[in-house]
């Protein structure tokens, strides 16, 4: 029965033991019961998963034409050495990124040419709007910060964006429970019983979006998603007159393990949903392998305002297509302390309450 020893618990992964008193195999640890045959199908089940495949292999770069950058120049930051393009127009400008100064570098040449560019939707006055709302139903907001006049430094930029596609095969194993509870007149009982859950399927995903730039956080650029890239429009220079663009600092390589991150959480999610009638669910294992794999380079429009505020750094940002906005706020401490003491003796006197009620 040397064989049998190789089999671990499904419930808490230690080894299990051929119980002769219930002819069973039972963990030792757990005290869980398992049937020979079924752990031989799980264990041909999982051992039948094929390897992890995330690759993405590469594409042909698409070069700018002499032509096209007639007329555009490469501006870079003072402070942050941040480079953004712009039309002879944007001469004097400032940094979107952390409000610095920026000169002009020289003439733009050289890159990676997008493949699309979403057009702005909305425009400065639609962002100002946006931010003045956003500064609305804060009480903590400090009143000095939101008394200061930002709006006119917000500035519409494209963000270099690389889009992934791909379809996917996968396998993902769960550990589910379903707990039951009863009494009699002496006791109250607890039951759980444990379930590992195997599900294989495919699944297909379009235009995954993740920033090119270093200096654009992905967790900001992606609470203003979703953008329809559908709207996107085969890239011409012409879209980006009188707007900045910021230039990727990062390639479609050096963004794939962004890209794996966002497939698999969503993988995951999708495939938990279809185990169901369980009291919890824990994804155990996984192997995705993706196939038709692919990624284009697109510029997708934003309105930015960074400003600085008690030497910290902060940047709002807009969806230049929907007009979604996001950005953190400061906290006024003493209004913070105020609110806090507020709140503890409304919570102590309704707890006082009830317990004068419950005598």
């Amino acid at each position: 029965m040397a064989d049998l020893l190789q089999y671990k618990c499904p419930n808490c992964g230690g080894s299990i033991e051929w119980d002769a008193s219930v002819q069973k195999m039972k963990c030792p640890y757990c005290d869980t019961e398992f049937e020979l045959e079924t752990l031989r199908q799980l264990d041909e089940e999982l051992g039948s998963e094929k390897p992890e495949e995330m690759d993405w292999g590469s594409k042909p770069d698409s070069e700018w034409d002499d032509s096209e950058t007639e007329g555009m120049n490469v501006y870079v930051c003072q402070s942050c050495g941040g480079e953004v393009i712009g039309d002879e127009t944007l001469a004097a400008t400032t940094c979107p990124y952390c409000s610095n100064p920026v000169v002009m570098k020289g003439k733009f040449s050289g890159g990676l040419r997008p493949d699309i560019v979403i057009p702005f939707s909305k425009t400065k006055e639609d962002a100002k709007a946006a931010y003045l709302k956003h500064l609305e139903g804060k009480p903590l907001l400090p009143k000095v910060f939101k008394d200061q006049n930002h709006i006119d430094e917000i500035k519409g930029m494209y963000v270099p964006v690389w889009l992934f596609n791909a379809d996917l095969d996968a396998d993902m194993n769960f550990n589910a429970t379903k707990t039951r509870h009863w009494e009699d007149a002496n006791f109250r009982y607890t039951e759980t019983s444990h379930f590992k859950v195997i599900r294989s399927g495919n699944m297909s995903f379009g235009d995954i979006p993740v920033d090119g730039s270093k200096k654009m956080p992905d967790e900001l650029m992606e609470s203003i998603e979703p953008f329809d890239a559908s709207k996107a429009q085969p890239f011409q220079t012409s879209f980006l007159s009188g707007y900045l663009a910021d230039r990727y600092d990062e390639d479609a390589s050096a963004r794939e393990t962004r890209a794996n991150e966002r497939i698999k959480r969503s993988a995951e999610t999708a495939f938990a949903r279809t185990v169901t009638g369980y009291n919890s669910v824990q994804l155990a294992g996984e192997s995705i392998r993706l196939f038709n794999n692919s990624y284009k380079y697109a510029l997708y429009p934003a309105w930015i305002l960074s400003t600085h505020w008690n030497d910290q750094n902060f940047t709002f940002i807009m969806n230049g297509q929907t007009g979604k906005m996001a950005g953190d706020l400061p906290m006024d401490k003493g209004k913070f302390g105020i609110y806090f003491a507020i709140s503890f003796v409304i919570g102590f006197v309704i707890a006082l309450l009830i317990m004068m009620l419950m005598k």
